[in-house]
């Protein structure tokens, strides 16, 4: 089995044992693309100019 080439999904499904496209594996692989992170199991996209409060879930 292969590692997926799509991007993760927008929610982790707190699935045990994680599936390939689960935002917190990819977290935990340093496989996210850049601009994102996860945040409470929700993936985050990043941006510098936004100020804190004004940033939109993926």
């Amino acid at each position: 089995m292969g590692k997926s080439s799509k991007l993760p999904k927008k929610k982790c499904c707190v699935d045990k044992p994680r599936c390939d496209r689960c935002p917190l594996r990819a977290l935990a692989e340093g496989t996210l693309p850049p601009g994102y992170t996860v945040k409470k199991r929700r993936l985050v996209k990043v941006d510098a100019s936004l100020p804190k409060g004004s940033r939109k879930a993926a």
